[in-house]
């Protein structure tokens, strides 16, 4: 069994801010980094760390190949990543003192993608096997649908959230992976609950009754709701360097102890801890933790 992310690679740019800029304010930072980031890159290498086989899918600007260097140096499969002439998709990414990020995106090659070239790079995939989605790429729709239809399951965090995610199968996902603040834009109906998990977790019983859904709450922990049943885990309490890549780290950890056959709650304890060591470090992949120091963690 496999696990293809079709998903973005970004070129970071990282300040070090004493708080988040404000309109008309000129603000100078204390560090710069220039990194691999992009949700999709993160969550194929969070998905190799944490022992899983994936292939990414995605694509890059002239001179920017370092970056598909370093993905595969982490255990990823880059066959399917390639060079175009259109420049690499970068952030900008503010962390102020308390950890925090605000970041701002330019897709670039990420959103460069036809369906005729996802119907080329989606050649591979077969029944049983899965692909991750994020919201950065282009055609997320139908990325989607194309792999369904081949009876792939399909993983799917929907971030950054646009309103035209209302319009897509959610129903026929086998996993869907968001964060708070991405559950309330996508059900607003919902924000009232997000207080009280096994509130939470009715409401997304009734909206979506044959997909997992898994809600990851800040400092509050994360819930996992769907026919494999209802759970829980309290996030575990740490210092918090840097979130940039937590929710990826979180989500990667999460779908490698999923194909690895774990139960769903070891599946949360697994991503929860692995986000726990990555926010004590600064950086988007850089930050995301090896297995075996998860396994040190928990032991």
């Amino acid at each position: 069994m496999k696990v293809y992310c079709y998903g973005s690679i970004n070129i970071d740019h990282v300040y070090q801010v004493p708080h988040w800029m404000q309109p008309g304010e000129t603000l100078a930072s204390t560090h710069y980094q220039r990194v691999l980031g992009g949700k999709g890159a993160n969550q194929s290498i969070a998905l190799a760390r944490a022992g899983a086989c994936v292939s990414h899918i995605g694509r890059l600007g002239t001179g920017d190949e370092w970056a598909k260097v370093e993905i595969a140096a982490s255990g990823v499969d880059c066959q399917l990543v390639d060079v175009t002439d259109q420049p690499s998709g970068h952030a900008i990414i503010q962390v102020d003192a308390a950890g925090e990020n605000s970041i701002l995106l330019y897709g670039g090659a990420n959103q460069s993608f036809t369906q005729a070239d996802l119907d080329e790079l989606f050649r591979g995939l077969v029944a049983g096997d899965w692909l991750l989605l994020q919201n950065e790429c282009s055609l997320t729709g139908y990325a989607m649908e194309a792999a369904i239809k081949r009876k792939v399951r399909v993983a799917f965090n929907p971030s950054p959230l646009s309103k035209d995610i209302t319009l897509l199968p959610l129903e026929q996902l086998a996993l869907l992976v968001l964060n708070q603040v991405e559950m309330v834009q996508l059900f607003p109906e919902c924000k009232g609950l997000m207080s009280s998990p096994e509130m939470l977790m009715t409401f997304i019983e009734k909206q979506l009754p044959d997909t997992e859904v898994v809600v990851t709450m800040g400092s509050s922990g994360a819930l996992w709701c769907g026919p494999a049943g209802r759970f829980f885990v309290n996030a575990f309490d740490v210092e918090v360097v840097d979130t940039t890549a937590a929710g990826d780290t979180f989500l990667g950890y999460l779908l490698a102890s999923i194909v690895s056959g774990l139960a769903p709650q070891a599946c949360l304890h697994q991503a929860s801890a692995a986000a726990a060591l990555a926010v004590q470090t600064s950086g988007a992949s850089t930050s995301i933790p090896l297995k075996s120091r998860v396994e040190d963690f928990l032991s």
